[in-house]
């Protein structure tokens, strides 16, 4: 029996053109009732789609069709429910960040790609970093640092020179941004079940 399948696409042409010859060869049902959902897209719009589904923790099958396409299977528009069924699924946890103001405020959100913090003067900051309340770093100078997934580790923490993790590692990537000192840090590895704070501290 095919699944029931939803579809997403990216708001291109080229998605949308994609997504209306899909629906007339497949069909369609609505999202809530849906099996799956397919994404069209890139990886963006692969990450919102995720974001979206959050709640309904239906399981979601990308297929590039954007510039940028890491953690999408390539599109064809043949034998989807037999691509649907050999899918391996990964399955991807969310970081929860949680960010303290000197205002006292707290901001929390969930990113299934990274977290990244950014000097917000003209001077570098400077980061303390502890892991389950015990300091690794006691100072970093830097203009940021960030805190990436396997599935966000192909992105900007691929552009700031951190590794490239697999799917199913069960590791985040600390990888810090221009550092300035020390200059023969290149960041870390840490398993993803641990409490990771990252301390802005006054030069």
């Amino acid at each position: 029996m095919s699944p029931r399948i939803a579809f997403l696409a990216n708001p291109t042409a080229e998605a949308q053109q994609a997504r209306a010859a899909l629906v007339s060869r497949y069909g369609e049902v609505a999202q809530d009732a849906a099996d799956v959902i397919v994404a069209l897209g890139g990886d963006g719009f692969m990450l919102r789609t995720l974001h979206t589904m959050l709640q309904r923790r239906v399981p979601v099958f990308g297929m590039k069709l954007g510039k940028v396409g890491f953690l999408m299977n390539q599109y064809r528009a043949e034998d989807l429910p037999a691509r649907l069924a050999r899918a391996h699924a990964t399955s991807l946890a969310p970081l929860h960040m949680r960010a303290e103001t000197r205002a006292d405020a707290i901001e929390e959100a969930l990113a299934f790609n990274e977290v990244s913090l950014l000097r917000q003067t003209n001077q570098a900051a400077h980061l303390r970093i502890a892991l389950d309340g015990q300091v690794k770093l006691d100072e970093l100078i830097c203009d940021g640092a960030l805190v990436a997934t396997p599935a966000g580790s192909t992105a900007y923490n691929f552009s700031a020179h951190g590794p490239i993790l697999p799917l199913d590692a069960n590791v985040l990537a600390l990888t810090p941004i221009s550092p300035f000192r020390p200059r023969s840090w290149r960041g870390a590895l840490q398993t993803d079940n641990k409490l990771l704070r990252i301390e802005a501290i006054a030069p």
